[in-house]
């Protein structure tokens, strides 16, 4: 009789597009209310809810051992952490990281870049010593020591794409510079993409065993840009960056919501793993595993912005059950939502979702 594989080892093995003993189980995200709502069904021992950049350190921690008691609890295979930018408060509703961007809180989002030190080539100067702080890492290590190495440790980093409309306070100004500034666009991709490396070369050294690679590239009904500025401005970044992961025996997921289908042979061809979420608004996650298949696995799709805010448990298992027999066959299917758990979701339901993919989830599917 086989032995049980570990989080980590069907976390790999689906990202090689390999069938493990079950269909692992990811999240991308868990928002501190959801923390909370999740919590309640675990421990009475719960933090106040309140912003991360309210809290003090020992809140915080906190916080991370509650997400930790919960992944433990419903068995997840992967535990996500993000790559900590420290930022300080500036005002009631905006913080400023240490290099110059400014950004506006929101409730349940992440920040927003408002104002960057990046307005033209003259600004790059401001931006070129940038290297990540060990700081950064913070909740990586932690979570490393809490959890443990037995399953997979994914960590989000910024990828060229977003960070350069980062520094430069939106993606607006980034996209407007496609067209009228291109050596700006160029010269920036450059300085972002050297920072994303040397920061993926930290998180290997941290104990990360997959970089998600943020950075949303589409919206609902198509990318934001055309194929031929992705082509022209990131493709080539995208694989100096999948290469460095690899060669530092990392395994790397391009996340991006939104309609991916006109850049996917290009993000396959650049040497991603995986790619998540394959929002079903945007995809139809059959066509996609298809398409994917033997190439890179396939992460996501269970729907965060209806079903699992709005659905019953038991629409959520069915939908689980559908998606389950329809695209893990074969393997190279990770579960997970299709962005993140955020404050919407109905804590019940992610519980249903964890529970339906235990129950039809073990390979051979339908057997």
């Amino acid at each position: 009789m086989a032995h049980a594989m570990s989080g980590r080892e069907r976390i790999i093995t689906a990202l090689e597009c390999g069938e493990p003993d079950v269909v692992p189980i990811f999240e991308m995200g868990i928002n501190e209310p959801s923390i909370v709502g999740l919590g309640k069904f675990f421990t009475d021992d719960l933090p106040p809810v309140k912003h991360v950049y309210d809290m003090s350190l020992e809140e915080q921690i906190k916080y991370l051992d509650l997400l930790a008691l919960i992944l433990r609890e419903l068995g997840n295979d992967s535990v996500s952490t993000v790559f900590i930018i420290d930022k300080e408060r500036i005002g009631e509703d905006r913080v400023k990281d240490r290099y110059g961007t400014t950004y506006i809180l929101s409730e349940a989002g992440e920040p927003m870049p408002v104002e960057g030190p990046v307005k033209s080539v003259d600004d790059l100067p401001k931006v070129a010593d940038m290297v990540p702080d060990p700081n950064d890492y913070l909740m990586l290590h932690y979570m490393v020591s809490r959890i443990g190495k037995e399953v997979a440790h994914f960590f989000a980093i910024p990828g060229p794409f977003r960070f350069s409309w980062q520094v430069m306070g939106g993606m607006e100004h980034l996209l407007v510079s496609f067209a009228a500034d291109p050596d700006l666009v160029h010269r920036l991709a450059e300085l972002t993409t050297g920072f994303t490396i040397k920061a993926i070369d930290m998180a290997a050294e941290a104990g990360a065993d997959v970089v998600a690679l943020e950075g949303d590239l589409a919206h609902t009904s198509s990318t934001l840009f055309s194929p031929g500025h992705y082509r022209e401005y990131l493709k080539a970044h995208h694989t100096k960056i999948v290469d460095s992961a690899h060669a530092k025996g990392l395994k790397i997921v391009k996340h991006s919501d939104g309609n991916l289908w006109p850049i996917m042979d290009d993000l396959l061809d650049a040497g991603f793993d995986g790619i998540h979420p394959i929002q079903p608004q945007s995809m139809d996650i059959r066509e996609v595993k298809q398409h994917l298949a033997g190439r890179a696995a396939v992460l996501g799709n269970i729907d965060c912005s209806y079903l699992l805010p709005f659905g019953t448990e038991q629409e959520v298992e069915e939908n689980v059950r559908q998606t389950i027999e329809t695209v893990a066959p074969g393997g190279g299917y990770i579960i997970s939502s299709s962005n993140s758990i955020h404050p919407g979701v109905k804590p019940e339901n992610y519980i249903a979702m964890i529970k339906a993919a235990r129950k039809y989830g073990r390979y051979p599917i339908g057997a």
